[in-house]
């Protein structure tokens, strides 16, 4: 549904496992998407060439945070205001050099205090996006991608404990969990919601509150009982 978030895809690393190999797998299953994917919005781990020259090939738009290596590119940050510019990487695979072009938006905020911060504070963002205009809209959609944070932290309301070693069933618990958010969210929207014009009203229903309900329904479903175990004939407990 649309401006929703679902985990649609959840995977394990394993030891060899690089950014763009990862990146790869995770196009394939885009490219499979019975939806329209309008953009990719990536962390910095995978800001390098290989990364870049992938998602152009299969012709996403994206937006990544750049890492400033080189002196370039930190001149370019350490001053002026808001701009695009070009800039390209250098990267290697199989002995073969190779160099992909891409632009940047600079996007420069002042700080006012936040974090204890002043002056200005410059970010820049691999884009191509033909929906982004300016560095301040590149800021601006890629703030979207924080909410994958706040998935993993509220998944921790419904993770299963375990001391177990065993990465596959962690993993399971992992992907249960995320699981059980996709239920909430599907059903908060489509019947915790009144239609309205301008677009449904959401009633409070906290992720917490779904948890303890199909903790319930299961209690009542397997009919777990509780017994504590006595030594004493029901009456002689509980004469006064």
């Amino acid at each position: 549904m649309k401006n929703k978030r679902y985990t649609l895809a959840v995977r394990r690393l394993t030891d060899g496992d690089t950014a763009s190999s990862v990146l790869a797998e995770f196009l394939g299953l885009v490219d499979d998407f019975d939806f329209e994917v309008k953009a990719l919005y990536v962390d910095s781990e995978f800001y390098d060439g290989k990364c870049l020259t992938l998602m152009q090939a299969h012709n996403h738009a994206y937006v990544v945070p750049i890492i400033p290596w080189g002196t370039k590119i930190q001149n370019e940050l350490s001053k002026g205001w808001s701009r695009e510019i070009e800039h390209d990487l250098t990267t290697e695979f199989d002995g073969h050099e190779w160099t992909v072009e891409f632009p940047v938006m600079i996007d420069c905020t002042y700080q006012q205090g936040r974090y204890g911060e002043h002056g200005v504070a410059r970010h820049g963002y691999a884009v191509d996006a033909p929906f982004i205009d300016t560095p301040g809209q590149a800021r601006k959609h890629y703030s979207k991608r924080f909410g994958i944070e706040a998935t993993y932290r509220l998944s921790e309301s419904s993770l299963i404990s375990t001391t177990t070693q065993d990465a596959t069933r962690r993993l399971l618990f992992v992907v249960l969990s995320l699981l059980l958010q996709n239920v909430w969210r599907y059903l908060h929207w489509e019947y915790a919601a009144t239609p309205r014009r301008g677009g449904r009203r959401l009633w409070w229903w906290p992720f917490e509150e779904f948890i303890r309900m199909i903790t319930c329904a299961a209690w009542n479903a397997l009919s777990v009982r509780r017994k504590i175990p006595t030594n004493k004939p029901p009456d002689d407990q509980f004469i006064r």
